[in-house]
């Protein structure tokens, strides 16, 4: 099996980021056809772990992000893995907010931007919830 894998890998090559095969088929990695195959629900679950694990840790280099409460701090990995952490960080309104400890105003901010309305009211009024009563409802 060493031999195969090491056949494939040297035929197919690794592409980190979906590029079009030859047969014009969306694909990843070292030959995966996404266009076709997909990715089971355990390679999806893998991936959104990682991606979460990715928001925790680019957060804990921030005071604001390690003071709080596990469903804030939640919240905020949540936002980061919606938006990314650079545009996480444009929001220095309801980060400021959230400092300070003023949870409800920085849930009302949250509520007054543009994501807010992309992700749509039941999200965000979720998000926003969470962040001012610091319990998952």
């Amino acid at each position: 099996m060493d031999d195969l894998i090491s056949c494939i890998k040297r035929a197919e090559g690794l592409r980190l980021f979906p590029y079009k095969d030859t047969a014009n088929k969306t694909t990843i990695g070292w030959g995966r056809n996404l266009t076709d195959k997909g990715i089971s629900f355990a390679e999806a679950s893998q991936l959104l772990d990682n991606d979460i694990n990715d928001c925790k840790l680019q957060l804990l280099h921030f005071d604001w992000y390690n003071q709080l409460d596990l469903v804030r701090q939640e919240v905020l990995i949540e936002l980061c893995f919606n938006m990314g952490i650079s545009k996480l960080l444009t929001f220095t309104t309801m980060i400021s907010l959230i400092s300070q400890g003023k949870y409800k105003e920085a849930a009302s901010d949250l509520l007054n931007t543009l994501w807010a309305k992309q992700v749509g009211e039941t999200r965000s009024l979720n998000i926003s919830q969470r962040l001012a009563t610091g319990v998952y409802s």
